[in-house]
């Protein structure tokens, strides 16, 4: 077959499930942080430090990352901006925010010239992303960025170009990356007398979507969010398989046959496999028609770690993953040895919360001490963003490898 290629341009193990007490620590954290939004919507009044949000776009998930910025013992929103006057001040409303600390806005750009605002979280579509989001470095905000990032590899780099010109610190919303379960995981991926090497990755995200969003939602309209599945829940694929991988990108994708796509054109299920000169492999499949399934699983020469919540975990305060190490067959092969172990991961802060900590963290050294942005999160937006193009090409051109190129 003709090969197509796309180039750079456009640990707690066993410990008990979230108990009730953890639950209502984070209730109460909430409650403490409106205690003293007001304060440090005018100043830094008592939390010192703290990095001041405005929020571009009213879209579903700005509630839950409203929310996570005021759990964050770092960050607080002081402006919500949308299309219309009433539509923020429903949003302030409707998501405990403080009216007489968080102005609403009844257009963008006014939230982009709020001189209080140091950053913005934009969730805007994918099509008004390269708009919006290099308005936003051009302004001095730095750019919390709802995923997808972009509709293609080259307006993605129009948006970090104008950030690095800034200095701004950029982050994709990719929040299960923040989660501690996370890097209990590569703890173990990490070790050779454990997990040895990797050779296979396999990766699900799907979810039964209801007549009605697969009729109107805008992750199904062509000019808004063009990529469809493959943008929205493929991309937690993909980025799941980089992640095993160490970030090493693989050299070709194969979609897989079969993809489903609407009247318009958009992708609601696809599936694709990825192939690494080493010998390596992954698969995912995303999809807008199937049951609600997280599931990822990855193997090396020695062990096998699999989870099944891998976006977002079953409970907010506790998430789990099993790992079998050095496993074989019992006598007469009726079972396995030794069995898989669960491991167990606690956390006060939900994986949305922990983002935004650390984000606020990155953009206060910039502040603060004059340090340049982290480079680690473009680069892994960037290869995620090639890999995505690459099996969308694929399916464009009926199935054909596509190399992939940084």
């Amino acid at each position: 077959m003709q090969s197509w290629s796309i180039v750079h341009l456009c640990t707690y193990i066993g410990a008990p499930a979230s108990e009730p007490s953890q639950r209502q620590s984070i209730l109460e954290r909430e409650r403490e942080r409106m205690d003293v939004v007001a304060a440090a919507a005018t100043g830094y009044g008592g939390e010192e430090g703290v990095v001041r949000f405005g929020i571009i776009g009213c879209a579903e998930i700005a509630r839950k990352v409203s929310r996570a910025i005021r759990l964050a013992p770092n960050a607080v929103v002081v402006a919500v901006g949308s299309r219309t006057l009433e539509k923020s001040r429903r949003f302030i409303a409707d998501n405990w925010l403080d009216p007489a600390a968080v102005v609403a806005y009844g257009s963008y750009e006014e939230v982009l010239d709020d001189a209080r605002v140091d950053a913005v979280y934009l969730p805007l579509p994918t099509s008004l992303h390269v708009q919006w989001a290099v308005a936003a470095a051009g302004k001095g905000k730095h750019l919390l960025l709802e995923k997808p990032t972009a509709l293609c590899a080259s307006d993605l780099d129009k948006i970090l170009a104008a950030c690095d010109a800034a200095g701004v610190q950029f982050m994709d919303s990719t929040m299960w990356m923040h989660h501690p379960r996370t890097a209990a995981m590569r703890r173990l991926l990490s070790d050779p007398d454990r997990f040895g090497q990797l050779r296979s990755v396999h990766s699900i995200f799907t979810f039964a979507g209801e007549p009605d969003f697969l009729e109107n939602d805008i992750r199904v309209k062509p000019d808004l969010d063009a990529l469809g599945a493959l943008g929205d829940v493929g991309w937690y694929c993909i980025r799941s398989i980089l992640w095993a991988a160490d970030y090493q990108l693989p050299k070709t994708a194969i979609a897989l046959r079969g993809h489903i796509t609407n009247k318009a054109g958009v992708i609601l299920s696809c599936g694709s496999s990825l192939v690494w000169e080493d010998g390596k492999v992954a698969t995912f499949h995303c999809s807008f028609l199937s049951h609600l399934t997280m599931e990822v699983s990855v193997i090396g020469t020695r062990g096998t770690l699999h989870l099944s919540d891998f976006v977002i975990p079953f409970e907010q305060n506790s998430a789990s993953f099993t790992f079998a190490s050095d496993a074989w067959f019992t006598e007469l092969v009726t079972g396995w040895q030794p069995l898989p172990s669960k491991h167990v991961v606690n956390t006060d802060l939900p994986q949305e919360a922990r983002m935004v900590v650390e984000f606020s963290r990155l953009v206060k050294r910039i502040k603060d001490h004059a340090s340049k942005p982290d480079k680690q999160w473009p680069e892994i937006t960037t290869k995620t963003q090639l890999v995505l193009d690459a099996v969308k090409a694929s399916i464009d051109k009926g199935c054909e490898p596509v190399d992939i190129a940084y």
